[in-house]
């Protein structure tokens, strides 16, 4: 179990299981108690038969080894010291301004939207999308459910950021709200990055999610087969419990514009598209890959990157230190 989506996930697959009454799911333990009637079943064989209703789990009746497979960080190091040496030339050619000083930039949410798409805590919208698919197939409907999927994603993301944006000019942030909210953002993030490193899973509870009853909600409506359920389910993913969405959530309250807010969002959200749109249309995830472990910790050092860079950012723009990068 990686991140809240998780819990949600397995608890949401395990009660569709007709045997089983109730299942509770713990991030903080890594465990799922399910209580149900399975006869006299073993408890290995009841592990393996339940097993087949999770789309991105595996149950087992022994305890998750801690196993840090640092061999992969050999090549999870040079490939995000290569990124960061295209950051700064992009930077230094003016070609992008991905970091600001104390702001988060429209190619900064497009990137960040990127890497959320292929992390784990994008799981629950693949199996999201993968039951939508399965539900809809069966009448021999396989596009327009995508496409509608999509649209409602994208729109929504927009106008709901928007809305944010606005709420948050009512606040009226005075620089020392703004300058909270990015070390907030910052230290989200932070978490994030170290998340996807899977070196200490004690920091994955500090990772924040939404209200269970969204995300669960969300999840139910897959199970509908009308007509616009999948616009619906794509408006809903804005609910879902990603640390990377809830990020950039945060920061849109500090512009205090519904159309800043709305196009920081809506980056966010073209930034998930291309990932998501092959999830779409395959059963391919990066999960899947026997070089996920890579990946993952390359996605994790470049968003610690990334973090540690609106962190500092932060400081220099509130006068706490001096100025650190010259790009």
């Amino acid at each position: 179990m990686h991140c809240p989506a998780c819990v949600v996930l397995t608890e949401s697959e395990l009660i569709l299981h007709p045997r089983v009454s109730s299942a509770k799911s713990s991030i903080k333990t890594r465990t799922v108690e399910i209580c149900g009637d399975f006869g006299d079943m073993a408890l290995a064989d009841i592990a393996k038969e339940l097993t087949g209703m999770l789309s991105q789990h595996a149950l087992s009746t022994e305890r998750q080894k801690e196993e840090v497979r640092w061999k992969e960080f050999g090549l999870a190091i040079p490939i995000a010291l290569g990124f960061v040496f295209l950051f700064v030339l992009l930077q230094k050619l003016g070609i992008v301004n991905l970091v600001g000083a104390g702001r988060v930039t429209y190619g900064t949410a497009f990137v960040v939207g990127i890497v959320a798409s292929l992390s784990t805590c994008m799981a629950v919208v693949g199996g999201l999308l993968l039951s939508l698919s399965a539900t809809f197939a069966r009448q021999g409907d396989t596009v327009r459910p995508q496409a509608l999927f999509h649209i409602g994603r994208i729109v929504s993301f927009f106008i709901l950021g928007g809305v944010i944006g606005a709420v948050g000019s009512a606040f009226q942030l005075g620089p020392t709200g703004v300058f909270a909210l990015g070390m907030i953002i910052g230290l989200v993030m932070l978490v994030l990055g170290i998340n996807l490193l899977d070196i200490f899973h004690w920091t994955k509870r500090f990772q924040p999610s939404m209200p269970k009853f969204l995300s669960q909600m969300a999840l139910n409506a897959t199970k509908v087969n009308h007509t616009l359920t999948p616009a619906l389910v794509g408006i809903a993913t804005f609910f879902l419990p990603c640390g990377f969405t809830q990020s950039m959530q945060i920061y849109t309250l500090s512009t205090g514009s519904f159309l800043e807010g709305g196009l920081v969002m809506l980056a966010f959200a073209l930034g998930t598209f291309p990932a998501l749109a092959l999830v779409s249309f395959s059963s391919l995830t990066i999960q899947n890959s026997p070089k996920a472990g890579i990946f993952f910790k390359s996605a994790g050092l470049i968003v610690i990157l990334f973090a540690l860079f609106n962190i500092i950012n932060g400081l220099v723009a509130i006068g706490w230190i001096e100025p650190v990068f010259n790009f």
